[in-house]
């Protein structure tokens, strides 16, 4: 355990204060089918039921609760951060302008639209839409308002590991997809600073693997990104990122997963457990599936981190 980690749980607990009256506590459901087909004893966190359809309402809310109303900031998103952030800045009064990519899910675009806020298209991939809302902040214009890369979204993200903790007696995995780092990085930090810590798999989109080949490399590096249905993960790590070294303390193992796995984990979400998610949710099931033949009689938990998805894509692939 690292000082980092014992930061980072301490400020999950802090923001779980400010923002208990912004989010809902989402269950942790026990597998319906899952569970038989692998011998495992597997749960959902199912973060799909969260306000706004994905954890970011954590973060957004820690972030924007942190500061001075009447703020005028930016950020940037691929979709699911973008509609939280809209929300709290709705709910704390911040004056907030989202950077989105050209690409964006046309449900998301609307969503973040009906809150009221400025939006900006720019960019094929949200990467792009990130490096135009740092460049416009730094005009001095606005306060840049990162999507992982701050301590206080971190922290909110975070608050999952700690409803976790009263949730589940025992965890011995949890699969929780790779974007940015700060939901892997603040879930970890918690379960690893309290109680019995687990091992935490983090699970990466093969055609979007920044933080993976950043961990590889031990330092921030480019990498290529392709279409995902992991839309929600895609994107790049920030040159400064502190999610990084949080993300290398926290995380004791990284599988990697095609377009293929995470479509068989969309149909498998969809048919046998009931639940419609989006393709970054479906990807850490992915990973779980693609080990689970070497977690049998242990306890797992995969982190459903959102439902906010494109109904014509989506639709196609559970009928495939």
């Amino acid at each position: 355990m690292t000082d980092r980690m014992c930061q980072s749980a301490a400020r999950s607990v802090q923001a779980r204060r400010r923002i208990s009256e912004l989010i809902y506590q989402t269950p942790t459901l026990p597998a319906r089918v899952l569970a038989a087909k692998t011998g495992c004893d597997l749960l959902f966190k199912a973060e799909n039921f969260q306000l706004t359809g994905s954890f970011k309402m954590r973060g957004a809310a820690s972030k924007l609760t942190a500061l001075e109303p009447g703020q005028k900031l930016i950020t940037a998103s691929s979709g699911n951060h973008g509609i939280a952030s809209s929300r709290a800045a709705s709910l704390t009064g911040q004056n907030l302008t989202v950077v989105l990519p050209e690409n964006v899910a046309r449900a998301k675009l609307d969503k973040i639209r009906a809150f009221g806020v400025d939006v900006i298209l720019h960019g094929a991939e949200s990467g792009m839409a990130e490096t135009h809302a740092q460049s416009l902040a730094a005009s001095g214009d606005y306060q840049y308002v990162s999507p992982y890369n701050d301590y206080h979204v971190i922290a909110g993200q975070g608050t999952i590991g700690l409803e976790l903790l009263e949730q589940v007696d025992r965890i011995d995995n949890i699969f929780i997809s790779m974007g940015g780092g700060g939901l892997i990085s603040g879930i970890g930090s918690v379960l690893k600073s309290f109680g019995h810590p687990p091992r935490v798999i983090g699970v990466s989109a093969q055609s979007s693997a920044a933080l993976a080949a950043s961990m590889k490399a031990g330092k921030v590096v480019e990498t290529e990104h392709l279409d995902t249905l992991a839309d929600g993960v895609a994107g790049g790590v920030d040159e400064d990122s502190v999610t990084l070294p949080l993300a290398m303390d926290v995380i004791d193992r990284v599988v990697h997963c095609s377009e293929a796995e995470i479509a068989a984990a969309l149909r498998h979400l969809a048919m046998d457990e009931n639940m419609l998610v989006e393709g970054a949710a479906a990807l850490a099931l992915a990973g779980f599936m693609q080990i689970s033949d070497q977690l049998r009689e242990q306890t797992s938990v995969v982190l459903l981190c959102g439902a906010n998805f494109d109904w014509v894509k989506i639709s196609s692939i559970i009928k495939n």
